[in-house]
């Protein structure tokens, strides 16, 4: 169960998925970066990273942090499907999954919206 595409070709994968991402959402977001990486190297089957102070948590003085940071994972992702296809919608429900939790959702929330 392993399908492997080029950078390139995983890159405008994310870039399709963040282009996904609902305007009324797309719009509050601020301070945060996308990465792609090849693994985690504390926890290399995960398949993305939200690190960061969600919005809900911040407070009024919340200014001149270092932005929050959504990785999304190569290695991982391709590891986990058959498919280029079903490869573009792993990286889509992760990184959906990841600006859920930049917004305050929770990990039962995200899966009980599909994105799990």
């Amino acid at each position: 169960m392993v399908y492997r595409v080029s950078e390139e070709r995983f890159d405008e994968m994310v870039d399709d998925a963040i282009d996904r991402i609902p305007a009324q959402f797309a719009r509050r977001m601020r301070n945060v970066v996308f990465l792609v990486e090849e693994h985690n190297p504390d926890n290399p089957s995960i398949l993305g990273l939200y690190e960061g102070v969600a919005l809900t948590e911040r407070t009024f003085d919340y200014s001149g942090h270092l932005p929050d940071a959504i990785s999304i994972y190569k290695r991982a992702l391709e590891n986990v499907v058959h498919t280029e296809e079903e490869l573009a919608r792993e990286v889509e429900v992760t990184v959906f999954h990841e600006v859920g939790h930049y917004f305050g959702i929770d990990e039962e929330q995200l899966h009980a919206l599909g994105w799990g």
